[in-house]
């Protein structure tokens, strides 16, 4: 039965520390995550991943949040330091840099699990009585709050947060996991070739969305045993959730939006194709993923720039954007951009046309170019004239990379100008 205090919810969530795993590769997106974490990638105009779980945080009441960084991990953590920074410790909230360290081995972090437990001192010093271990490389909104409850009416050691996707797109991709009728976890698989389908859903399968509830000191035994365990991954997926479901009350919590009229949304942008897709379904005028709710905002840091300008208005030379996302500092001088998102400081000049892109912040698209259905990563130049994205024999041959579904990458690399952007 739920906790009838009216305080019931803040006092879960005051008692809760939140672990963001944010040192991954991103290996899939290739040359973008070059000089970046994953979690450190820019999206939808202004943010970078890391800044959704981290807005959920604190959204949802939880003021004590750790941010475990990895992979050439420097931009991501100017970019916490520097937005994220201004918790006050002394009123219980903080946001702190969790860096691999060899707190507890000689080895950096080895797995999802071996990331906590090289990190259980500084856990243990905050006392809390749930710790949630959350991934930072996806994008979603979500109310932590109902997960948190959901586990402690369950009475539950562990509860993993999931949600229903297509068969196809879980095969080798997402862990899996069967339930009974009450959600608890009756088998789990990761990232299996032939997941389980639904047993009233052929179609559909339960995929595990990285995002975990633990007791506390459940976890730290179940890290422990782990980390004494010579053939483990030191991996939640792989190794803890397959050894704890059969003696210990593991549950699945289905995530569903809790706002109005709206599904839930949630997105892996670990390709170049599923980055490209979900900046381009921002540009819908009802989107799946509302950026404009003032009751939960995506919080982010900002530089002080001016705002966007459109100059130029004749027939042959008229600056403007249509269906796009145009940001803080852009200036489109004499070009058309059309169903583009722009980050910060673009700058699009005379007499060229951008459609269907993604550009990243300080790229500069000089005189008379055509691209389509690019990502251009942050920092480069275009040439003069430059075509990207109508011969994509022509975009190989000039180095450029090209995706299954015909998205073209460039970057400053690949341009022959200094690299290093982040």
């Amino acid at each position: 039965m739920p906790n009838p205090s009216p305080r019931y919810i803040s006092n879960l969530t005051r008692e809760t520390y939140a672990l963001i795993l944010a040192g991954g590769r991103g290996s899939r997106l290739h040359e973008l995550t070059d000089w970046r974490a994953k979690p450190a990638l820019y999206f939808g105009g202004k943010f970078r991943i890391i800044d959704f779980p981290l807005s959920n945080c604190i959204n949802s009441g939880i003021r004590r949040v750790g941010v475990v960084t990895q992979y050439k991990s420097h931009s991501l953590i100017r970019h916490v330091t520097r937005g994220w920074g201004h918790f006050k410790k002394e009123l219980g909230e903080s946001v702190e840099i969790l860096p691999a360290s060899q707190r507890y081995s000689d080895n950096w972090y080895q797995g999802t699990a071996d990331a906590v437990f090289q990190n259980i001192d500084i856990i243990r010093h905050e006392l809390p009585r749930y710790v949630m271990v959350l991934s930072g490389d996806h994008i979603y909104r979500m109310d932590y709050a109902g997960l948190l409850a959901a586990h402690a009416e369950s009475g539950a050691d562990m509860t993993v947060s999931c949600m229903e996707v297509p068969v196809a797109e879980a095969a080798n991709a997402f862990g899996v996991m069967e339930v009974d009728s009450s959600n608890r976890i009756l088998g789990f698989e990761e990232k299996p070739a032939q997941p389980r389908p639904l047993p009233d859903n052929p179609e559909s399968c339960l995929a595990s969305m990285g995002n975990y509830v633990f007791n506390t000191e459940f976890l730290f035994e179940q890290l422990k045993k782990d980390a004494q365990n010579a053939d483990s991954n030191r991996d939640f997926g792989k190794d803890i959730i397959p050894a704890i479901i059969e003696k210990h009350r593991v549950y699945a919590y289905p995530f569903r939006s809790a706002f109005p009229n709206e599904q839930a949304y949630w997105r892996d942008v670990g390709t170049l194709d599923s980055f490209w897709q979900a900046n381009m379904e921002l540009l819908s005028p009802t989107p799946a993923l509302n950026l404009y709710d003032a009751k939960w905002p995506i919080w982010t840091y900002q530089e002080q720039l001016p705002p966007a300008k459109f100059v130029f208005d004749d027939d042959d030379r008229r600056g403007m954007a249509l269906d796009s996302v145009v940001s803080s500092g852009c200036i489109i001088s004499g070009a058309t951009v059309r169903h583009c998102v722009l980050f910060n400081e673009v700058r699009v000049c005379s007499y060229s046309e951008v459609e269907d892109s993604v550009i990243l912040p300080d790229v500069v698209v000089l005189r008379h170019c055509r691209i389509r259905k690019a990502i251009i990563d942050r920092g480069c130049i275009i040439p003069e004239g430059m075509e990207i994205g109508f011969n994509h024999d022509h975009d190989r041959a000039k180095g450029f990379r090209v995706s299954e579904s015909g998205v073209v990458l460039v970057t400053r690399d690949m341009l022959g100008l200094p690299v290093g952007y982040e």
